[in-house]
């Protein structure tokens, strides 16, 4: 009887180590599965977001028409964006009647990005009078054109609007050009101020190009929602025709310098592209340089894609510049 009794403890240890053992084993194998699909998780998530940037369909919307300009949202969603960034001047106000036909505009936007469940990131403004020009009242003019569209993206959700520093003939004069955009650009950001938005400046031709002069702009603003949008591309201050666009470039900027300068005030960032090699790389630009710029910096925003190239299509040449993004961004992660 003793004997019995001992047995069927031995038989009892025996089969309460086997449970353990198997637990032990089924755990450590979940464990396992979850680093693995943790490990999947980080190679799909880079450290920034993506947005489209809606110059890259200029032509299909404003020279072809093949794309309503409404639509813009949609097209960014089927690519695989998570933000758009929209061109004031892809939208046309009726003049004379200038608010009630960007109030339409508005909310025509603001139901196709809630329909496509994408994020409205910001509004570039274009031709709506210069910033930093010499004279006095052309610059409170262009000041009350941007507070319009600063008012649209604030209605947007958008966190941002990108703004250029032009100043026609005050550009020859760098430290004019200076005054001019401190005071200019310095009260547009007070008033985006009060709609809970920055204000931020691109390399954009002219003066602007030259990073360090926006960076002492910004710098006497001192304002935290006023920044900078550094554009991979734009970095040619000086052509021999004397415009700010067209001819050959006779004063560039280092692009990588440019970057690096302007990233401490970057609320955006705004990765161009021209045209692709063999491999899928821009010809240019080198991005996993830019990409390593841009992590150091410690930016976590959204970058998005802005292609101007002519060798491929308006389309193929956004999703070569989106996988571009992403694939260097595994190589510095």
């Amino acid at each position: 009887m003793k004997l019995n009794i001992y047995f069927k403890k031995i038989v009892f240890a025996i089969l309460s180590l086997s449970l353990v053992f198997f637990v032990a084993c089924k755990d450590g194998k979940k464990e396992k599965a979850n680093e693995e699909e943790s490990k999947v998780v980080v190679e799909k998530s880079p450290f920034f977001k993506l947005s489209l940037a809606q110059w890259s369909f200029h032509k299909a919307i404003r020279d072809d028409k093949t794309m309503d300009v409404y639509d813009f949202a949609k097209k960014a969603k089927e690519l695989g964006f998570e933000g758009v960034e929209y061109v004031s001047q892809l939208y046309k106000l009726e003049e004379g009647n200038e608010q009630a036909s960007l109030d339409s505009i508005v909310a025509q936007l603001k139901s196709h990005s809630e329909a496509n469940n994408i994020q409205n990131v910001l509004i570039m403004i274009d031709h709506e009078g210069d910033l930093a020009v010499n004279d006095k009242a052309e610059r409170d003019e262009a000041v009350r054109k941007h507070k319009m569209w600063i008012d649209a993206a604030a209605k947007l959700g958008c966190s941002s609007v990108r703004v250029n520093l032009f100043g026609g003939e005050a550009e020859k004069d760098a430290a004019q050009w200076h005054a001019n955009s401190v005071d200019g650009l310095g009260r547009l950001a007070a008033y985006a101020a009060t709609k809970g938005l920055n204000v931020i400046v691109e390399n954009h031709g002219g003066r602007s190009s030259e990073a360090d002069k926006v960076v002492a702009v910004l710098k006497e603003i001192n304002y935290n929602n006023c920044g900078a949008l550094p554009d991979f591309g734009n970095f040619c201050y000086a052509r021999d025709t004397g415009d700010r666009w067209g001819g050959e470039c006779t004063g560039q900027y280092d692009i990588y310098k440019g970057v690096a300068e302007l990233m401490p005030y970057a609320k955006g960032v705004s990765a161009k592209a021209f045209d692709f090699d063999e491999n899928g790389n821009e010809t240019t630009i080198d991005y996993e340089r830019m990409l390593k710029i841009i992590k150091d910096s410690g930016f976590k925003g959204f970058i998005g894609v802005e292609y101007e190239g002519n060798n491929l299509g308006e389309e193929e040449g956004v999703i070569a510049t989106r996988d571009l993004l992403l694939k260097s961004a595994k190589t510095i992660e």
